[in-house]
């Protein structure tokens, strides 16, 4: 009786345990198969056969089915009658090893524009005030920006610069123009170096009606504060990409 009692307990266990290990190797397969997505690893955009997939990376059908369904979940791919799983959505690469405008940075890509929400002084906010180096309230240039990419919404940026600096740049090409590139022309020094934080947040009402994402969708948000070559801070940012269009990329080196 006692034997029967614990196979009764364990036969439960162990069909959790299974069905757990095929969702780990989903999303395991959904890493490798969105890479190969994204850096055109399938001719013509059209994914293998589920039968393929699985024979390549020894998994069974249902897990194959599960990973693609992750995919479809993040409207990666879709399911197209009479082609196959293809994939729908293009990501850009977004280098962080190098200090540049959006413009420089996917240049490659197309055309990036900028709609100027909102351009003037504001009081600088105390957190502003502090990492920017100026008194607490006095004024700062305040800059709201929607990016876009080939029309396509990308980021909305909101910038905050010493006033200094901003009252020259009221007056200048916003719509066309990387800030760091006019920073860089009116003070006559080379930018030098940004501390950036990079993390995931739901997206406001705000900000998703501008991106035209779905309200609480995850959106990549990065923070950089932009030094001068001489160490002087003068531009910072806070910037909130669609997860779906961008992903951040960079080549580090381990330090002795």
């Amino acid at each position: 009786m006692p034997a029967e009692r614990t196979r009764e307990r364990t036969a439960p266990v162990s069909a959790a345990r299974r069905r757990r290990l095929r969702a780990d190797q989903a999303r395991q397969l959904a890493d490798l198969l969105r890479r190969q997505a994204l850096s055109g690893g399938f001719p013509g955009g059209v994914l293998p056969l589920e039968d393929s997939i699985g024979a390549d990376f020894r998994v069974s059908r249902n897990t194959v089915r599960q990973a693609l369904d992750l995919l479809r979940a993040e409207q990666l791919v879709e399911r197209q009658p009479g082609v196959g799983t293809v994939v729908v959505c293009e990501k850009y690469a977004h280098g962080l090893d190098r200090l540049q405008g959006l413009a420089e940075t996917l240049h490659e890509h197309g055309t990036v524009t900028n709609v100027v929400r909102t351009a003037g002084p504001v009081p600088a906010p105390a957190p502003v005030a502090g990492r920017l180096r100026v008194p607490e309230h006095s004024d700062v240039l305040y800059i709201e920006r929607l990016r876009l990419l080939n029309g396509l919404p990308l980021s909305l940026d909101l910038t905050y610069i010493p006033m200094d600096i901003g009252a020259e740049l009221i007056g200048c090409d916003l719509e066309n123009t990387d800030v760091f590139r006019l920073i860089e022309t009116l003070t006559g020094t080379r930018l030098g170096t940004a501390d950036i934080t990079l993390e995931a947040v739901n997206a406001d009402a705000h900000s998703a009606a501008v991106l035209q994402a779905p309200r609480g969708a995850a959106v990549l948000m990065l923070e950089r504060l932009t030094h001068l070559c001489d160490g002087r801070p003068v531009d910072l940012e806070f910037i909130r990409f669609r997860g779906d269009r961008i992903s951040m990329s960079g080549l580090l080196h381990r330090s002795a």
